[in-house]
């Protein structure tokens, strides 16, 4: 950024996001993009135009789609990832803004098929499991992390649908969630080599002084609430997000917008 800001540059930024709704239709109104993420855009938007009012040459922010990555670990198809990809582009050109991109892994290596996209991301960025089952268990913010994904990985699974134990689908849950930790850090590099000069945002919270500037989308009660694990419900306040089960218990109604459904609205 600093280097941005003596060349008279726009400052860049990256945020690895938006991989693709949760398949647990529990808390999602499907596979594809709804208002939830299309005000996220619109906050994102924001931001920049926000910040040019500050910075002249303003800043440019690349959403770094990352479902492709882990879609074989956490149980999303990839055609629905294509679908979900698509959408999110045309959401981001809905906008207008000259400031926002979106870059996923079939842009790393353009033509090949999903399961080899993984494969060569696991090749050239993915450290081994068990180094990385040591460096959770003596990084207390990694290690948080790593439970955070276990409760959406949990989550995602034990909904409509699913005839086994919790307790089973834990045990599984805690095991993908190595996989998934260490395909998110791998995407992490890999973002970072592609846009070495840009300054890297996250969904996750973040502790001061930390690598990465925590971000929120949404208001929501909970931080971890992401557009993808939740519908956006219109409330007295403005929108929020919440699960669909919690918005549909509180009696809201849905909305559709273009024949598909969109959002709710609390009485």
């Amino acid at each position: 950024m600093i280097r941005a800001i003596g060349r008279n540059q726009p400052i860049q930024f990256v945020l690895p996001a938006f991989p693709a709704k949760s398949p647990n239709r529990d808390k999602v109104l499907g596979h594809l993009p709804d208002l939830a993420e299309e005000l996220a855009v619109g906050f994102l938007s924001d931001l920049c135009a926000d910040l040019t009012e500050l910075y002249p040459p303003g800043a440019r922010l690349t959403i770094c789609s990352d479902g492709r990555v882990f879609g074989d670990l956490i149980g999303v198809p990839d055609e629905e990832i294509t679908a979900y990809q698509q959408e999110m582009a045309a959401l981001i050109r809905a906008t207008g803004s000259d400031r926002l991109d979106l870059y996923t892994l079939d842009d790393y290596a353009p033509g090949s098929c999903p399961e080899s996209l993984r494969r060569l991301l696991d090749a050239e960025y993915t450290e081994p499991i068990a180094d990385l089952r040591a460096r959770i268990g003596a990084d207390a913010d990694l290690r948080a992390m790593y439970l955070g994904i276990v409760r959406f990985l949990l989550e995602d699974r034990y909904g409509p649908g699913y005839s086994g134990t919790r307790s089973a689908l834990q045990r599984e849950s805690r095991q993908r969630a190595y996989g998934v930790v260490a395909r998110s850090r791998a995407w992490g590099d890999l973002v970072g080599a592609r846009f070495p000069d840009a300054v890297r945002l996250s969904i996750h919270p973040q502790p001061c002084g930390a690598a990465k500037l925590g971000l929120l989308l949404g208001r929501t009660p909970d931080a971890w609430l992401t557009p993808w694990h939740a519908v956006a419900v219109h409330e007295p306040g403005g929108f929020t997000l919440m699960k669909r089960i919690e918005a549909e218990q509180l009696g809201a109604r849905l909305v559709h917008r273009g024949g598909r459904p969109s959002h709710y609205v609390l009485p």
